[in-house]
């Protein structure tokens, strides 16, 4: 057996990274002169480097470590599942324990009629499962011209051919072939950015009728779904005017069209609630899931779907799957991560500690130079830099401050995300308060030396 032991020197190990991996969304030559980062291990919101830095990650991962790094009674569930059925598929009418205990936990936690799970292996795949189970449920219905779906610019609902496409990303799509057809979009309920002298309330109300006069323009005889992420994630955290999703909702009800809302990020207390409709308000016929699934333990995703989409698409055979769809050991892992969420009450420690704690402090970031907006809903939150405050301006060279002042956060061991110009954080929901008095102070720090080094470059006044 070949074991890369995490005692080589750091440079032999960013060496044979930059010789053989290919890492997501990253220029390959860029990372190569300057080595990539090297993480060893991680302990509840920490990360230990190769160098032996202790880093506070405010981003769980990629939004997902829920419950926390490290967690020994996951790996014990890992293990015995291997021992016991390492696999088998759900295909051939055949079936396993842990995928029937995890659907059905998942039908008792989901709100409403979201009684069904299809299992995929990630969000990605789940978003390319919703594409083909919409078009497929209209067609069971006598309506197959029913097949545009609708999506928003800036969106994110994976990087696969049908995730990136439902997605709004003009990065993505400029690569590839994309969207393929059938999937348009429409202006994303970005207020701070694009509301120019509206109000949020009127803002919100003018983006979410753009479905409405889609509709019209398309045909409603042609629109099958509309997607969107109750909070935009990928998008800078982006959380729309309270006026948005009701009328998204009352739009979706007139036309009868079905509403997928992508909750990858948003779902398993990351908003304060089980999932982030909850907190918004709406009724999604289908929601896709992942990430907080599983904490990212193990690799697992899903779409849970209502009951009368279900029972369309159960009359017939459905010409779809995945290898991987309910995995055993996945299944068992995100049941018992279920299980912690529910025993530890760790979403009512989002809503009822952590958040309130958070929040106060967070908001207290407007009175820095930089930042023109804070947000946060639940454990998800964002500031966005600008030059001036009071006209919400962009700087000329867009995600360049960003970039700069994420620099800053690495190098005071700070995990936060920039967007643009907007920081982002997403931490572990069992974050601690004195765990976010560090992430404060070190996210106070990253920004005063930003502004130091753009003063000292005659980039702000």
């Amino acid at each position: 057996m070949t074991l890369i032991t995490n005692h080589l020197p750091t440079a032999e190990l960013q060496a044979l990274d930059a010789a053989h991996h290919m890492h997501p969304f990253t220029t390959g030559a860029e990372l190569a002169a300057k080595g990539a980062r090297v993480i060893t291990r991680a302990r509840g919101v920490w990360l230990t480097d190769s160098e032996g830095q202790e880093i506070l990650d405010a981003m769980a991962g990629l939004w997902c470590v829920n419950v926390g790094y490290g967690r020994k009674d996951l790996a014990a569930v890992a293990a015995r599942q291997i021992e016991e059925l390492t696999y088998y598929n759900t295909f051939f009418q055949t079936t396993h324990v842990p995928a029937i205990a995890l659907a059905a936990k998942l039908a008792e936690l989901a709100p409403g009629d979201l009684n069904h799970v299809f299992f995929a292996g990630s969000g990605s795949e789940a978003n390319d499962t919703n594409i083909r189970m919409v078009r497929h449920y209209w067609a069971m219905k006598g309506k197959p011209e029913k097949t545009v779906i609708i999506s928003r610019k800036n969106g994110y609902h994976g990087s696969t051919m049908g995730g990136a496409s439902l997605g709004g990303m003009a990065g993505m799509h400029a690569q590839g072939g994309l969207p393929i057809p059938g999937i348009v979009h429409i202006d994303q309920p970005h207020w701070y950015a694009e509301g120019g002298d509206m109000t949020p309330e009127d803002f919100g109300l003018a983006r979410a009728r753009q479905l409405e006069e889609k509709i019209l323009e398309l045909g409603e005889d042609k629109v099958a779904a509309f997607i969107g992420e109750p909070i935009q994630g990928a998008g800078g955290v982006i959380v729309p005017p309270a006026t948005y999703w009701p009328e998204i909702q009352r739009i979706c009800d007139k036309y009868q069209i079905l509403l997928i809302a992508d909750e990858v990020i948003t779902g398993f207390g990351r908003t304060g609630n089980w999932f982030g409709s909850q907190t918004v308000g709406i009724r999604p016929h289908i929601m896709t899931i992942a990430k907080g699934l599983s904490s990212g333990y193990v690799p697992i995703g899903g779409s849970i779907v209502c009951d009368e989409v279900a029972e369309v698409i159960g009359s017939g055979e459905f010409n779809h799957g995945y290898t991987y769809s309910g995995h055993p050991v996945a299944a068992a892992v995100a049941l018992a991560n279920l299980q912690i969420l529910q025993d530890e009450k760790i979403v009512d420690h989002v809503r009822d500690v952590a958040h309130p704690y958070l929040a106060e402090k967070w908001q207290a970031l407007t009175d820095h130079p930089l930042v023109g907006e804070a947000q946060l809903v639940g454990l998800m939150g964002s500031v966005a830099l600008t030059p001036d405050k009071a006209r919400r301006t962009a700087f000329a060279e867009p995600g360049a401050v960003g970039y700069r002042c994420r620099e800053r956060c690495f190098a005071n061991n700070l995990v936060m995300r920039h967007v643009g110009d907007r920081m982002i954080i997403s931490p572990p929901l069992v974050i601690r308060p004195e765990d976010i008095d560090v992430l404060i102070a070190r996210a106070r720090k990253s920004l005063d030396e930003t502004y130091t080094a753009l003063k000292a470059d005659g980039l702000v006044g």
